[in-house]
């Protein structure tokens, strides 16, 4: 698959609360990271891939890309993660995507792209399980000042960003599995058996 002129980011900003605290991008998974699932997938849609990660910060550079902390102190979520990706990024597209979804689908920047095209928007989501999958999400760079502005409002929440913006909607239906994030050690668990029995998305 052609790499597209799009900065991949993952998100590793959060405390993995419900897998026990840990440094949920870092669990093993088959014998590695589950950020290096990530990565490995995410690596053959971009032109570069970088992991917004605020512990660990070694660690994860030895998956072997560079790792920026968010810009806003105080732990903000994932808008302060997607900050830090427009921020870093070298490409006029830059696409954010969880630590947690190690079975992230192969055409997940492409299809983003093309209902980012398509309807002329800002920004694309996948949409999955019949609702949008936010921290999938496909920015203009342009954007960068806009969030940094709402960051510093009080904004906090994703959507509620999303709302001041043109949104392209991606059907990801079919590849919803694909997008499932890995939230406790039993969902890690069943991850790992698809992975070892080779069912993986497209």
């Amino acid at each position: 698959m052609t790499r597209a002129p799009i900065t991949g980011v993952i998100l590793a900003g959060g405390g993995g609360r419900r897998m026990g605290g840990g440094e949920k991008g870092l669990m093993p998974l088959c014998g590695r990271p589950m950020a290096e699932h990530v990565r490995a997938r995410l690596a053959g849609q971009v032109a570069a891939v970088r992991i917004n990660a605020n512990r660990c910060q070694a660690r994860y550079r030895a998956l072997g890309v560079p790792v920026d902390g968010d810009r806003h102190p105080g732990g903000l979520g994932p808008l302060a993660g997607l900050a830090s990706a427009l921020a870093h990024a070298a490409t006029d597209r830059v696409l954010a995507v969880p630590c947690d979804a190690p079975l992230l689908p192969a055409v997940t920047a492409q299809r983003l792209a093309a209902a980012l095209d398509a309807q002329g928007a800002e920004v694309a989501v996948a949409r999955a399980h019949g609702r949008r999958q936010p921290v999938f999400t496909l920015m203009r760079r342009h954007v960068a000042g806009e969030l940094e502005a709402a960051l510093a409002a009080g904004e906090r929440r994703v959507e509620g960003w999303l709302a001041r913006h043109t949104v392209a909607e991606a059907d990801f239906e079919d590849l919803a599995a694909g997008l499932a994030n890995v939230n406790t050690p039993a969902e890690l668990e069943a991850v790992a058996a698809r992975l070892r029995q080779g069912a993986e998305p497209p």
